[in-house]
């Protein structure tokens, strides 16, 4: 076929999109008998128009998929939609657009802009959270989590939401402010469900190690969210009364040091152990730290302030009083919301010690060097461990064995043991919005006159979302919507058949994007979430991508999720992901991150619609590392569109005379340089691709682009040969990073198919060294060949790349080799007979 001398993207790209869709070339299953791979980007919230930041987080996918489906691998790139959540519910509530509506119509455009960018996807496994055929399963997951008590109800202290009206999980507060819309968040009790996490927060922090090709920053996030603190619990009785106060240490050593006691303001024996006298005071800071939220209390600057409450309690160790306090660094849901506090070894409590004039005691002393001096003379608190001092039969011990031993004393009296506490809390999944998974639970008050919930029956699942009036049920008033639909809520008791009314909160949508990954393996399957013979074929996932910003949410929550499916005996797998990749942030033009709110947003159907896809694909490939954030460009952007030229061109002026050209060597000057070009080119993709640097992996053949150019127009056959072949490597190495350009340039070369139904090319080691040189190949004296070898190719090298030479073949075909003689940098010579 004639190329066009012109490089039109928009006359290529639509015609192999098509192509590749009715040829089903994407299809995960189409070598069963080969190694999967499973390449998963995290899926989108519909918004309705992608950013450039999708267009990477996907893209990254991308070029894996294409790649292993070259390298032979039957691999599975699905897509799907996040499609319940707060963002669809808030705009109804404001445009008047139904979610089911606006929800249709977001996924219809995201979807057609995803496909104009050439991703290889299995459409044939597109699911859709928001679907009673997806969420039925998160009901199912919900009462078989709650047969199993990994789901409860509780009466807690939640984080309310003032925008979105609605509790949020912890992780979903960054500051005291929500994540989502940045409203304030304020504490608030009420009834809420929760899944049962920290049953495995072991399990998910010893898993932590086994991840070998996670992030640091990621690992190192969910060990510091789940936060193992090994100590002891100590029992202060309070003084005058039959209470005990429990506090929890990791310092149990210092414990002869410990002056006060600190609790939360809303502890609940603070108002036992308050004095009338201090009543007033106690009840007005409380009251204060109340209408406070706690992320602002805790924080590194927030000023470290309490209140006396008159009480003492009994320090165990000593037998003295010790006052009680209150104080804003204390809460009730941390711990046992009490403290000891230990001024002279902890840098917090010897502020608030020198703030309210409260005795400080040095009960460890360092184990080598200057000593301390007395409590009073005191600069800072010396918080390491050391050697006991004035610590009763204690001291002299050094702190780690003191520690062991003073649990054991604190235990035999009935006082206290050792013990073991996390940072992390139940995750709370309850919300009171419309938009989201009905929890399959009724209340009827004859069989359930607690209140605490009886499960809707599997036979009834899915309980539907209500198709309900926008504007009269999303009022946004903090009720949950479903609550105003009679319909709804009105239903009959599972178990006695009366009145019974449904749960009118739904789900959290992270609840969707726990176990979506599996529901690729079967969305179709009605017998279960996902097949388990899928599982064992395709889990774990091989290569996730996505952001950062999920590493203490959706990252922890779906790991938790993939041991909840293996003790259901769905999942073979504990760990969801082999390895994950979290790119970087796409910057507008003024440095700032892309996004409505600075307006500095470049829709990726602008830059497809001027320059193509493939420009696109390769722009924001070769922008930068992909963990690493970048400024967008223009002017890159055409610098790319002018390189993408340069390849076509290259091609299409040497088509005529390279496209069938052949020849059977030997290769030398010009030819040999092409060969070499394209050849190195080969390795030094591959080897970027496989080490995730696609900057590296476009420079290289940017690289070769400059070398085919700079060989000049090919004259020989050997040189016609060689440009040929240059051009169809490149067409191969290009179809990862801009697959519409390569797929033409290799059919305009002879090329039947797609390129990613064709090998990934393997490169000529002898070609792809720098310092390499001639040797003449003689059998019995007399030259039959000439390879080129590294220089500093040893003997077996050189005489291994002889003898794969076809010409030396046949000569030493049914002869005998009497003698091998190497001439180091010379020649080879086979003597046989």
């Amino acid at each position: 076929m004639a190329m066009n001398e012109r490089y039109e993207p928009q006359s290529i790209e639509g015609k192999w999109q098509t192509r590749w869709e009715e040829e089903g070339l994407f299809r995960a299953g189409r070598r069963p008998d080969a190694p999967k791979k499973y390449v998963l980007e995290m899926l989108p919230y519909p918004s309705g128009q992608m950013h450039m930041g999708h267009v990477r987080n996907y893209l990254i996918g991308d070029v894996y998929a294409r790649y292993y489906q070259m390298r032979g691998f039957d691999v599975l790139h699905p897509m799907g939609w996040d499609a319940f959540g707060l963002p669809a519910e808030n705009a109804a509530i404001k445009d008047g657009v139904h979610p089911v509506i606006r929800t249709r119509e977001n996924i219809e455009s995201f979807k057609a802009e995803i496909k104009t960018l050439g991703y290889s996807y299995d459409w044939t496994r597109e699911v859709n959270t928001s679907q009673p055929e997806y969420y039925r399963w998160n009901q199912w997951f919900f009462l078989q989590m709650l047969e199993r008590g990994l789901v409860y109800r509780r009466f807690s202290k939640v984080n309310w939401c003032t925008g979105c009206l609605t509790v949020i999980a912890n992780e979903q507060v960054k500051e005291g402010r929500c994540e989502r819309c940045d409203s304030e968040v304020q504490d608030k009790e009420m009834p809420e469900w929760a899944f049962r996490i920290t049953k495995y927060s072991q399990d998910l922090l010893d898993a932590l190690d086994t991840l070998k090709e996670w992030p640091d920053r990621i690992t190192s996030a969910q060990r510091n969210w789940i936060g193992r603190s090994d100590g002891a619990e100590v029992d202060f009785r309070v003084q005058g009364h039959d209470a005990a106060l429990r506090v929890f240490t990791t310092r149990v050593d210092t414990l002869y040091g410990c002056t006060y006691v600190v609790l939360a303001p809303d502890h609940k024996l603070v108002a036992q152990v308050t004095t009338a006298d201090r009543r007033a005071d106690v009840d007005a800071f409380a009251k204060k730290m109340a209408a406070q939220n706690k992320t602002e209390r805790l924080g590194e600057d927030a000023e470290k302030e309490g209140v006396f409450t008159g009480g003492y309690a009994v320090n165990p160790a000593t037998g003295q009083a010790v006052p009680i306090w209150i104080a804003n660094f204390v809460v009730s849901d941390y711990g046992t919301g009490a403290v000891m506090s230990v001024p002279a070894h902890d840098a917090r409590d010897f502020a608030f010690a020198r703030k309210y004039s409260l005795p400080v005691r040095v009960v460890i002393q360092p184990a080598s060097g200057d000593k301390l001096g007395a409590g009073e003379t005191l600069e800072a608190a010396y918080t390491e461990d050391g050697v006991l001092v004035d610590s009763g039969d204690f001291t002299g011990l050094p702190s780690a064995e003191a520690r062991v031993k003073l649990a054991a004393k604190l235990e035999g009296q009935g006082q206290g043991k050792a013990t073991v506490t996390y940072r992390q809390k139940d995750w709370g999944f309850s919300r009171q919005r419309y938009w989201g998974t009905p929890i399959p639970i009724v209340y009827c008050e004859k069989c359930d006159p607690e209140r605490k919930g009886l499960p809707v029956p599997e036979n009834q699942l899915p309980v539907r979302l209500p198709d309900i009036d926008t504007q009269a049920v999303l009022t946004g008033k903090g009720e949950p919507p479903l609550a105003k639909v009679p319909s709804f809520v009105n239903t009959t008791c599972p178990k006695c058949g009366g009145p019974a009314r449904r749960e009118t909160e739904t789900m959290d949508t992270f609840v969707d994007s726990c176990w979506y990954f599996a529901r690729y393996l079967s969305p179709k399957y009605d017998a279960a979430p996902f097949d388990p013979k899928e599982g064992k074929r395709w889990l774990p996932v091989d290569i996730y991508v996505g952001g950062p910003e999920h590493g203490v949410m959706h990252l922890l929550y779906f790991r938790f999720w993939t041991r909840v499916m293996k003790l259901l005996g769905l999942s073979p797998v504990d760990e969801p992901v082999t390895r994950l990749i979290t790119q970087g942030i796409v910057n507008g033009a003024d440095g700032r991150k892309m996004g409505k709110r600075y307006g500095n947003g470049v829709a990726p159907n602008t830059i497809v619609a001027k320059y193509g896809a493939d420009t696109a694909r390769t722009y924001v490939l070769f922008a930068g590392p992909p963990e690493r954030d970048f400024d967008w460009s223009h002017e890159q952007v055409e610098g790319v569109f002018r390189f993408l030229k340069r390849v076509w061109t290259l091609a299409a002026t040497h088509h005529a005379v390279s496209a069938e050209a052949t020849y059977s060597g030997p290769y030398e000057g010009k030819a040999l340089e092409t060969r070499r070009a394209a050849h190195k080119c080969v390795k030094r993709v591959t080897e970027a691709i496989e080490r995730l640097s696609f900057n590296t992996a476009v420079a290289g053949v940017m690289e070769c682009v400059n070398a085919l150019y700079a060989v000049g127009t090919p004259e020989t056959p050997a040189e016609k040969a060689a440009m040929g072949e240059a051009v169809r490597l490149l067409a191969r190495i290009l179809t990862p990073i801009a697959p519409h350009i390569a797929d033409e340039l290799a059919e305009a070369y002879g090329a039947k198919t797609s390129n990613v139904m064709e090998a990934w090319p393997e490169f000529d080691p002898a070609l792809v060294v720098d310092d390499v040189i001639p040797y003449a190949v003689q059998v019995n004296g007399k030259l039959r060949a000439e390879v080129r070898v590294a220089a500093d190719a040893d003997e077996a090298a050189v005489r291994a790349a002889a003898e794969a030479d076809d010409k030396v073949k046949a000569a030493l075909e049914g002869k005998t080799l009497r003698k091998f003689v190497f001439v180091p940098k010379r020649l080879v010579n086979f003597v046989v007979g």
